[in-house]
């Protein structure tokens, strides 16, 4: 997932840079609820990934809502918590996650776009549960890989719940955005030295 940010509107606008699509999905939670509203949740799926820009969705509907936040919260207790003392929630939500996955996500198929390169399009407009399903397919590659599981990091920044997945060189990385979070704890620093010299 490239870094950036998508936006059509300001309080629509949303961060990518978790490094995988159910990482970013979690960070539709800080710093409050970010997928309020179709059209949030809309420019979510386009930035993530999941659809090809310009792809049709004007079909989604408040189901789809529901079902993207439900499927966060099973993610965010796979990634965060693991199989520790009660099992249950953590049993429930692979399970649901499981089955999230068990739907073929949407398909691809290569055409010629207005400049003749090919382009990624999908054959019709998606389906809520294929797309829930490419996120679950993600968060069951996620959970599946050592490599990338021990690679999972939550941001050192303050108050700054959101996990990212450290692809850094020597895995160094601290924070979810070295721009937002590592600016605020560098500003932070700057502002705690400059007091000790006053003082």
């Amino acid at each position: 997932m490239a870094l950036g940010t998508v936006s059509v509107s300001a309080p629509y606008e949303l961060r990518f840079d978790a490094g995988r699509s159910c990482l970013d999905l979690l960070a539709t939670t800080h710093p409050g609820e970010r997928l309020d509203a179709v059209e949030a949740l809309r420019v979510w799926i386009v930035g993530a990934g999941l659809v090809p820009p310009r792809t049709p969705l004007a079909h989604a509907d408040a189901s789809w809502l529901l079902g993207f936040r439900e499927l966060r919260g099973h993610v965010s207790t796979l990634v965060r918590a693991g199989a520790v003392g009660d099992s249950r929630p953590y049993d429930l939500a692979l399970a649901r996650v499981n089955e999230a996955a068990r739907v073929a996500p949407p398909a691809p198929r290569a055409v010629r776009g207005e400049d003749g390169a090919f382009v990624r399009a999908l054959a019709g407009p998606p389906e809520c549960a294929a797309l829930l399903g490419a996120v679950a397919r993600d968060a069951v590659e996620l959970l599946t890989d050592p490599v990338a599981r021990a690679a999972v990091r939550e941001c050192e920044g303050d108050n700054c719940p959101l996990v990212y997945l450290d692809t850094s060189r020597g895995r160094r990385r601290r924070w979810c955005s070295s721009e937002v979070c590592g600016n605020r704890e560098r500003v932070a620093r700057h502002r705690r030295r400059a007091a000790l010299a006053r003082a």
